[in-house]
């Protein structure tokens, strides 16, 4: 019988070798790799730290490791203000009646990318690690006073199963939402701890990929301005759904016919409807009536818990139906979990996860392995920003990079760079942000 020490040595090995040839000589000197008998000597201290300890070995990220291992010794989360998407967060509305149409999206204070949170985790050799999540105070909470609690005193380097340990403990109140967007945020520090670490990119931890760029799609803005920076994909968002006014709907459908008109045949063009309850019927005729402008794909027709009527899309206007446009969706989805039922079920071609939401760079890894085994696309949600380009990058069905909102010095801190409409993958350890503490605290939203 071969004993687990052996075998995580025979890993090593082959790791090592795999590792070895997807980085030039150039990066391996710059990096300061360690010889092979280095390399191998702290994988088999590793080895017997963990049968000694009965801790399993899940990540690869773990051979990095210096000894002694790293231990967490804080954790801290915070709401931060992301840009003017911010304003007005923790105002309580006031609506006109009962009947109000702002009723039907009003999204409150823990809505996703206005309740920003970011974590900072610092381990007891001084390297700190930054995440972002969503879900405002309430996901700070969970973080104080619940997943902090498996974290302190962990080594950070057992990311992959420090996300299924914190995942499993809140599967009976967590399994979506607020729970998964405050996962994400602690999940995404650790991979940045590993990161910086390992002396890596987070793409590289992934697997590395053949490629270190993709091209960038941008949502809304000037499109000649950005055709003209050299984007060669757009895309146009509305607020959709059976209770659009008749007015509102002519004029979205028109200003999608005229983008295509000025953009010309050869640009992707995409569409966002960011809808919380619109139907089959409705989602159909508004694709009939978009059909002359020949859509790469449309996206969020639908409620997001409605995956049996994403399923009908597919059937009647994607792929396997007449082919219209292909149906994308998961922005709104949660982890592997949910990503695996969207696929199972047929009811998407390209899917969407927002690794800052749908539980991090762990659960975005799991969720693009399932839709590379599927042959569907994935196209991560902001993909352009250091959290979700890693996962974009090692993708291999990933071609476009959404481009992530400006309008904040720590939004641009979070963003990769971008050079003639492409997303340029970032070469310093962990994700490559800007992130300090001293602008997380700077830019930490007052809860009054």
């Amino acid at each position: 019988m071969i004993s687990a020490g052996l075998k995580l040595a025979l890993y090593s090995a082959s790791f090592y070798n795999q590792f070895t040839q997807k980085i030039s000589v150039q990066r391996m000197k710059k990096l300061r790799q360690p010889s092979r008998r280095q390399f191998f000597s702290q994988a088999s201290s590793l080895a017997f730290l963990a049968a000694s300890v009965g801790t399993a070995i899940t990540s690869p990220v773990l051979l990095f490791a210096q000894s002694p291992v790293p231990r967490i010794r804080e954790v801290k989360a915070y709401p931060i203000y992301i840009n003017q998407r911010s304003d007005g967060l923790l105002d309580s509305p006031a609506f006109n009646s009962d009947d109000d149409p702002r009723r039907w999206r009003y999204g409150g204070p823990f809505e996703q990318l206005p309740s920003a949170i970011i974590a900072v985790i610092k381990t007891d050799q001084g390297v700190t690690g930054f995440g972002m999540g969503a879900g405002g105070s309430a996901a700070v909470e969970i973080i104080d006073g619940h997943l902090k609690n498996l974290l302190l005193g962990s080594n950070p380097l057992n990311v992959e199963q420090l996300w299924d340990q914190m995942y499993t403990s809140g599967v009976f109140y967590g399994r979506r939402g607020i729970f998964v967007m405050a996962l994400s945020a602690l999940d995404n520090a650790l991979w940045d701890i590993a990161g910086k670490y390992a002396g890596l990119p987070v793409h590289e931890l992934l697997g590395g990929a053949d490629r270190d760029r993709l091209e960038i799609y941008q949502t809304n803005g000037n499109f000649s301005e950005g055709k003209a920076a050299g984007v060669r994909n757009f895309k146009l968002t509305t607020s959709g759904g059976p209770r659009m006014t008749t007015a509102a709907r002519t004029a979205y459908v028109d200003s999608v016919l005229r983008a295509r008109q000025e953009l010309g045949p050869d640009v992707r063009l995409m569409t966002d409807c960011v809808s919380r309850d619109g139907t089959v019927e409705w989602a159909v005729q508004l694709v009939e009536d978009l059909r002359p402008a020949n859509l790469y794909f449309m996206e969020e027709l639908l409620s997001p818990d409605d995956v049996f009527g994403y399923a009908e899309l597919v059937n009647r206007v994607g792929g396997r139906g007449s082919g219209w446009t292909r149906i994308a969706c998961g922005e709104h989805e949660y982890t592997q979990h949910g990503f695996n039922v969207l696929i199972r079920l047929g009811a998407a071609e390209i899917l969407q996860p927002d690794i800052t939401w749908c539980g991090g760079t762990t659960a975005g890894r799991r969720i693009s392995q399932l839709v590379e085994a599927a042959g569907l696309e994935i196209i991560p949600h902001r993909g352009g920003s250091s959290w979700g380009f890693p996962t974009a990058l090692i993708s291999p069905s990933c071609t476009m990079a959404e481009s992530f909102p400006g309008g904040s010095e720590i939004l641009d801190a979070m963003s990769c760079s971008v050079e003639n409409g492409f997303v340029i993958a970032p070469d310093k350890p962990g994700f490559g942000t800007t992130l300090t503490e001293e602008m997380v605290l700077d830019y930490r939203l007052s809860l009054r």
